[in-house]
């Protein structure tokens, strides 16, 4: 069996179900990291989330290496206080700056007692790619997969970077072994990472001129692209998606294997958006900080769900944090004496009521103008 695979299996929950958390591009540094892991800790409590995937971008690495492991011990003491496992990769800036590599970040989120999380060593490049095997409730029989990849930092004329020919062939490997243990049918999966795969282009519309809700491409900046009204959308699409600048086949890997039901990627801060394009959904999470400002209010998380009797469907969500509490809640928290708890869900209620109410108020009126739909329901599949 190829190795880069958790030591920790996980499984369903007693009624049958996995849900899972996805939380991304955190940013902590010491600005945000109170309210931000406050808010996660808030919703970790109201989801109970059977795994929390962590894609990148998750602490500043800061010129002292204590600072970057305070952070660290703030975010996984999220999780290990409520004994949900975590898994952890990287994106483009844990390791960009600062006295730590992935490699010494990784080990130091494996002290971590909710860490299920690998360093593949020498095995692949990068640092934090692996699977997540998940048994049945009763855990006797593999039922589901999860596919964590390292979609690097940068290559070697400063893009950003993606999952590299190595990291496909493990993927396409590892896929196969797990079909021959589940006796030659094929384990259903999500995929999670940092940066969205080049791809997503292909899925999106393509336009030679500027339009409301287009966004130009990444590295060709006179094509914009918007949704294809033609294809399966989801959500909204705020932001150019920041894929890698080079493409190693990793998608089509997917589609070929046919066992990846979605791939979930951050990176691209405001985006809570995905298209289905040949069989696979290639979605982006919210990041998931808060820092006082009107724009972080927006942010969040999703959560996905699959059921162990059908693990060829699953059911996603986004939450904004602006949908989370009511003014009430700010009181309650109030009188039971949290002030400084109060004072943050007050401050994200009221900067997320002004964001949210823009947002419909523009988006209304792009449809009425333009016909186009640019906002769409949440993925259901």
């Amino acid at each position: 069996m190829t190795s880069s695979t958790t030591s920790r299996p996980i499984s369903f929950n007693k009624n049958g179900k996995l849900r899972i958390m996805h939380i991304t591009d955190t940013h902590l540094s010491d600005k945000n990291i109170d309210d931000s892991v406050w808010l996660m800790a808030e919703a970790c409590d109201r989801e109970k989330p059977d795994v929390v995937i962590i894609t990148g971008d998750n602490v500043g690495n800061c010129d002292g290496e204590a600072k970057s492991k305070e952070y660290i011990d703030k975010l996984m003491g999220t999780f290990d206080k409520r004994n949900i496992p975590a898994a952890v990769t990287f994106g483009n800036h844990d390791s960009e700056s600062g006295e730590l590599t992935r490699e010494e970040l990784m080990a130091h989120y494996n002290t971590h007692s909710s860490s299920i999380s690998v360093d593949d060593g020498e095995l692949l490049s990068g640092c934090g790619t692996y699977n997540i095997p998940v048994m049945s409730s009763d855990g006797k029989s593999l039922r589901f997969n999860l596919w964590v990849f390292d979609s690097n930092d940068y290559d070697k004329d400063g893009h950003y970077g993606c999952v590299l020919a190595d990291q496909v062939e493990w993927y396409k490997q590892r896929s196969d072994e797990l079909t021959a243990l589940n006796g030659g049918n094929k384990v259903y999966s999500l995929a999670f990472q940092h940066m969205i795969v080049a791809d997503v282009y292909d899925a999106l519309k393509k336009s030679d001129k500027k339009r409301f809700f287009s966004y130009s491409h990444m590295y060709n900046k006179d094509e914009y692209y918007m949704f294809d009204p033609d294809r399966q959308n989801f959500g909204t699409l705020t932001e150019t998606p920041c894929s890698g600048y080079e493409n190693y086949g990793q998608f089509e890997a997917m589609v070929e294997k046919g066992d990846v039901l979605g791939i979930f990627t951050g990176h691209d801060h405001s985006n809570a958006f995905g298209v289905k394009y040949k069989g696979v959904d290639i979605c982006n999470s919210l990041s998931t900080r808060y820092g006082r400002d009107a724009f972080s209010s927006q942010y969040g998380y999703r959560i996905l769900e699959v059921d162990e009797n059908n693990t060829a469907v699953y059911t996603s969500r986004v939450v904004h944090w602006y949908d989370m509490f009511k003014f009430r809640h700010a009181m309650a928290l109030k009188s039971k004496g949290d002030a400084r708890a109060a004072d943050l869900v007050f401050d994200v209620r009221w900067r997320g009521i002004l964001m949210k109410s823009s947002h419909r108020f523009g988006r209304f009126w792009i449809h009425k103008l333009t016909g186009r739909k640019v906002t769409y329901n949440d993925l259901s599949n």
